[in-house]
């Protein structure tokens, strides 16, 4: 993907903000609910959009759910499945998202690696992302098979539940140090599990002119989006060439990091704004991180500095 710069972010985009689930399941693959309800549950729970992502799997007929029926004037769906085909190094199937895809996306070739169903996803004007490396130890190596995707899962939900590794940003820094441009997601991949550890935990807000499936791909493709597990992230702005100043909702602290192992904070109680100095970083990218009080985190995609 191209890569992301200053300019990828969403906040001196056109449109506003539109709150989504990129990753979740149905009755139609391995989920508790069906595409209708789970519809139902994220529209009454404040989201703006979602994307059943049902395992692209023989098993399940290779599904590609479409949810076209359920949209709505204030409500809309990403079409989109769950790609599997062959094995990353850990012996684990690849887990890649993939939304945009068209119904009729064609089930695995026997003679195809994953790159070529990637690049068939990509063709197909689809947005695809590395599902929850660190559940399954994905490796830097399996990543850089794949050729350029658009994003990484920084937070994956139910990935915490099963196996308490909800996080990947190591794996995202990693690539970053070797040069990838990725975004960071983070989403629920939800499969409506007891107490419903893996729903409402983790998503994106896609800065957008409208909400049409059209457009939000565009926006994810373009990098104009931000991941959150709670806190909101308002304005991102360069003042005087090289201060960055931020704006969000009420925070405890608020990090500037990059590639080495430091970080500048700003730690206080109802915090909604900081500033740092760029010229301080020694990176070629860096990220900001809004933590609320309860632990929540709002994250900006990765950016590199030109």
């Amino acid at each position: 993907m191209s890569r992301l710069t200053l300019d990828s972010l969403p906040f001196a985009q056109s449109g506003r903000f539109y709150r989504g689930n990129l990753h979740g399941h149905s009755t139609n693959s391995d989920g508790k609910w069906s595409p209708e309800e789970v519809v139902r549950q994220y529209r009454q729970n404040g989201y703006d959009f979602i994307a059943i992502t049902d395992h692209f799997m023989e098993q399940f007929a290779f599904p590609v759910t479409d949810t076209r029926a359920l949209r709505e004037d204030n409500f809309t769906t990403l079409i989109g499945a769950e790609l599997h085909h062959g094995m990353v190094t850990s012996g684990s199937v690849w887990h890649l998202l993939a939304l945009g895809l068209p119904l009729d996306f064609a089930p695995y070739r026997d003679d195809e690696r994953i790159a070529d169903v990637v690049k068939r996803a990509l063709d197909a004007g689809a947005f695809v992302a590395a599902a929850h490396p660190s559940w399954y130890t994905l490796t830097v190596e399996d990543f850089e098979s794949l050729g350029p995707i658009h994003a990484v899962e920084c937070f994956n939900a139910g990935a915490g539940r099963n196996l308490d590794r909800a996080y990947s940003w190591h794996f995202i820094e990693t690539l970053l140090n070797r040069g990838h441009s990725v975004g960071a997601i983070a989403v629920d991949d939800s499969h409506m599990a007891p107490g419903r550890a893996d729903f409402a935990r983790g998503w994106v807000h896609v800065k957008a002119p409208n909400l049409t499936p059209e457009a939000l791909l565009r926006a994810l493709k373009a990098g104009h989006y931000y991941a959150s597990t709670g806190p909101q992230i308002h304005h991102i702005e360069i003042v005087d060439g090289d201060k960055l100043t931020i704006e969000c909702s009420p925070a405890l602290q608020i990090l500037l990091g990059g590639r080495e192992p430091i970080t500048f904070h700003v730690y206080r109680q109802g915090l909604t704004s900081a500033e740092f100095g760029l010229d301080k970083l020694e990176s070629p990218w860096f990220r900001l991180t809004v933590m609320d009080e309860y632990g929540r985190r709002a994250w900006t995609n990765p950016v590199f500095m030109t």
